[in-house]
């Protein structure tokens, strides 16, 4: 009949049918239709550096990133990058072979996924993680293992023998994020350590998102697990402007690593964006290069809006998991006497007008997610005041 198709199998793959639109979105269009305060979806309300800004005004006035840039990148931006990560952590990397510019850390992350990952292969990860891990993991044919960062006296925390007891003879690869989203957890020396010996010893590969390498507070230091022995040779790091200098439109990421991973990587990217970004490319090998200075009011900044919120939040009722990494704030709903996150997600603008996210969708396990709830803090202060304060009347 005229219209009909040849099959009845659903239009999307198979693969990735568990995956909708993005709570993001759902809670962005949530936020816009009432009015509310957005404290979902993790971008600044204020641009990054006016001289960084200017620099990509510059580059498109000299015609510098209007037609496709290199594949890789432009030179000057992966040279930055690898200038960044000796300066920093005393890695190096030639920026010829071991460097690679993406679209932002998310493409980073699935063209390093769909480069690694075979079907049947095990992906660990830790859970609540980022909603494109998943999806990640489900178009490379992988499975994905969870292991689940528990509450503990006021943080999250990393059970390692239970990271330890995931690992199969069918996993081939660790995915970890620190800091991490969307607990605010850093991981220490000696987990990264323990991480690192688990790696070696199972011959694992390991891809680490440190998109916010920049954000610790309170004491708490960002150790790339590329730095650990044995571990540069099996790991992909990527890293990400958005979240350093307050640019989330850009999508300017990009992978490091050794030769043969990186080029794996490379292998699959230039069949997704093939380039991207031109222009910004060259504005972020400027803002690579600034001052120490800048880093450090860059925190100063986040660390007192996180305070902002997390005390208004606390007042409100909230139990309050104080980040010691990135922008985000956990909080459990429980003591407002509330036990489901996604209802009072989707509640919580007509309640307070305000926006938040529920922790479930990080989670494989629904359950263990479904009290807490992740608010952002990138936001203007007198922006947080007020929602902290329309919490409070809640």
């Amino acid at each position: 009949m005229a219209g009909m198709t040849s099959s009845a199998r659903p239009h999307l793959n198979r693969r990735l049918a568990e995956f909708g639109t993005t709570i993001f979105a759902e809670m962005s269009a949530l936020a816009t239709a009432t009015g509310s305060i957005n404290l979902g979806q993790g971008f600044p309300d204020t641009d990054g550096p006016e001289e960084i800004r200017e620099a990509a005004v510059r580059a498109l006035r000299d015609g510098r990133g209007n037609q496709y840039p290199p594949g890789p990148g432009v030179p000057e931006l992966r040279t930055a990058i690898a200038a960044h990560q000796r300066r920093r952590y005393g890695l190096a990397y030639d920026p010829d072979t071991e460097v690679l510019v993406t679209a932002g850390a998310t493409e980073a992350i699935a063209a390093a996924l769909l480069a690694l990952v075979e079907p049947g292969d095990e992906v660990v990860a830790l859970e609540p993680y980022y909603d494109s891990y998943a999806a990640s993991i489900a178009m490379a044919g992988g499975t994905r293992v969870p292991v689940t960062l528990r509450p503990h006296e006021g943080s999250f925390r990393l059970d390692l023998d239970e990271l330890r007891a995931a690992v199969t003879g069918r996993t081939r690869l660790l995915l970890i994020n620190t800091p991490h989203n969307p607990t605010g957890t850093v991981l220490t020396r000696e987990e990264l350590a323990a991480i690192a010996e688990l790696a070696v010893e199972r011959d694992l590969l390991v891809v680490t998102d440190e998109v916010y390498e920049h954000l610790v507070f309170d004491g708490a230091e960002h150790l790339p697990l590329a730095t650990f022995p044995g571990m540069r040779e099996r790991t992909v790091s990527i890293g990400s402007a958005g979240k350093t200098y307050s640019f989330t439109g850009w999508k300017v990421g990009w992978v490091t690593g050794s030769r043969e991973l990186v080029g794996a990587v490379r292998a699959v990217k230039q069949f997704l964006t093939y380039v991207s970004s031109g222009p910004f490319q060259y504005a972020v090998a400027e803002a690579l290069s600034l001052p120490d200075a800048y880093f450090e009011e860059f925190r100063a900044g986040m660390r007192a809006r996180r305070d902002i919120l997390a005390e208004g939040l606390t007042a409100a009722g909230f139990e309050v998991f104080r980040p010691a990494g990135t922008y985000f704030v956990t909080t459990d709903i429980r003591p407002l006497g509330e036990k489901d996150g996604f209802a009072f997600c989707r509640a919580l603008p007509e309640r307070a007008g305000v926006v938040a996210i529920p922790n479930a969708v990080f989670y494989d396990d629904r359950e263990a997610g479904a009290p807490f709830v992740r608010f952002a803090f990138c936001k203007r202060e007198e922006v947080l005041r007020e929602a902290a304060e329309r919490l409070r009347g809640m």
